[in-house]
């Protein structure tokens, strides 16, 4: 009987150890195997260092090409790049915006513009629409059009580029609306009056060409467009209410509406081309100073890795998949990541997390960017971004090849941005040596461990049942 009863339980105990291996075996599985691709779905992934599509080793960044798989891929495309314009726009001439208003619509192509809408296709779209004022000032002699004629520009405007394929939501999408088209609360839009007022010799010498890395920390062509601005904004409103500033007592969105027109007549001075270059690096200098993302409650991670000593594999398990909900929101530029990377710390520090989070979790500033191939990180340059849209390549953007950076843990909570103004040297640190870094390679990690952790367990169980 003491027989029988022995076997029963080694029986039973070699059970117990071939589920605690399946559990084990599953766990691993979902560690190492590959996370599924957020965006580029059925598209499979490829190594830089083997892709024809990837520039020479030591480039700046990489064309990523986008499948008609792909779920970004526009539902109805026009061919293989958007036709010229067979009428023209708000009345002008077909070939005086046809090269901007193609840009505009590649750019924020159908179901894609959401994911680049912040970075590329509403700097775009904003350009765009001041160029057209800048153009219809030619016959008009106004810098900005009443509400009936800004009413049917902007809705032709959008008829255009929806037809050539661009996103049918842009006007929510990128905040812009007919009113945009009109001069607001400025006192003055008559080309005439604004040229008495400004000094049109320094606003042009400010922004007719300007040096994209050095605009946005020591302003030229912005503090101009400015001052400008201020000078329009002061004609209705004594020196008294701009003592303390243009901001006070509510004079900001008046200054703010003029701004819009200065704009309006740089592109009129300057020309479509060479006025969307200008416009495109100033709005990058906007769109590098913050972070775009949205942030939900931390709590799972701050009550796993809390503590001045949390666990490896429960902290960085807990983290990974925190980040990688906001791998699902959109495409950055390396410059937002760093303020991404810096404002989720200082939140995490807030709520009392002692332990450089990214350090002990290998976190690259990539990780915190829309993911392509599945798992590799897309950051786009700092500089401006467009898509492109050709016979050759088909439907591509362009990614910085030097991403590969880990994510700087915040000294303090109260560090909410990441300035590389502050430095004499504003470049990002050289691309690492290490072969496998951010979150692949501590999920790896974890993995290793796992798996000397199972091979244990079917040792015991070897030794145990036989």
């Amino acid at each position: 009987m003491a027989f029988f009863e022995v076997v029963n339980m080694r029986i039973r105990f070699c059970w117990f150890l071939i589920s605690l291996l399946n559990s084990l075996l599953l766990w691993v599985s979902a560690v190492t195997l590959p996370r599924p691709s957020v965006v580029f779905a059925g598209m499979p992934y490829v190594s830089p260092a083997a892709s024809p599509s990837f520039e020479p080793s030591g480039a700046p960044d990489s064309l990523i090409p986008l499948l008609p798989s792909s779920p970004l891929y526009p539902v109805d495309p026009r061919g293989p790049s958007v036709q010229p314009m067979a009428a023209g726009l708000c009345g002008l001439e077909p070939t005086v915006l046809d090269g901007v208003v193609q840009k505009t619509a590649v750019d924020c192509m159908g179901p894609l513009a959401k994911f680049v809408g912040d970075v590329i296709c509403c700097p775009q779209f904003g350009s765009m629409i001041r160029i057209v004022q800048g153009e219809l000032s030619s016959s008009t002699g106004s810098l900005a059009l009443n509400d009936s004629a800004a009413q049917m520009c902007f809705g032709e405007a959008m008829d255009f580029l929806t037809d050539l394929g661009a996103n049918d939501t842009l006007s929510n999408l990128c905040s812009f609306k007919s009113e945009n088209l009109t001069k607001g609360s400025c006192p003055v839009s008559s080309v005439t009056e604004f040229e008495q007022i400004i000094s049109k010799s320094n606003l042009l010498e400010a922004c007719t060409s300007i040096d994209p890395l050095k605009e946005c920390c020591k302003p030229v062509c912005n503090q101009a467009i400015s001052n400008a601005a201020i000078q329009l904004a002061s004609r209705n409103i004594t020196s008294l209410a701009f003592k303390n500033g243009p901001a006070g007592n509510g004079n900001q969105q008046v200054v703010n509406d003029c701004e819009a027109l200065v704009f309006s007549w740089l592109a009129r001075q300057l020309g479509p081309e060479s006025a969307n270059s200008v416009f495109r690096n100033l709005y990058s200098c906007k769109v590098n100073k913050g972070c775009p993302l949205v942030f939900k409650d931390p709590s799972s991670v701050v009550s796993s890795c809390g503590g001045s000593s949390p666990s490896n594999i429960t902290c960085c398990m807990s983290l990974y998949n925190y980040i990688s909900g906001l791998q699902k929101q959109m495409l950055i530029t390396n410059v937002q990541a760093l303020n991404c990377v810096t404002l989720f710390g200082s939140m995490l520090i807030k709520k009392g997390v002692q332990t450089d989070l990214y350090g002990l979790c290998q976190v690259d500033l990539k990780d915190f960017s829309l993911q392509v191939h599945g798992e590799q990180g897309c950051l786009l340059r700092a500089i401006p971004s467009d898509v492109v849209d050709d016979s050759a390549t088909g439907i591509s953007f362009t990614c910085d090849l030097n991403d590969n950076i880990a994510a700087p843990w915040p000294s303090s909570s109260s560090q909410s941005a990441f300035s590389l103004c502050a430095s004499s040297d504003s470049t990002l640190p050289a691309l690492p040596a290490t072969p496998t870094s951010g979150l692949e390679g501590m999920r790896y990690a974890v993995a290793w461990k796992i798996n000397i952790m199972t091979s244990i367990t079917v040792f015991l169980l070897l030794v145990v049942c036989t």
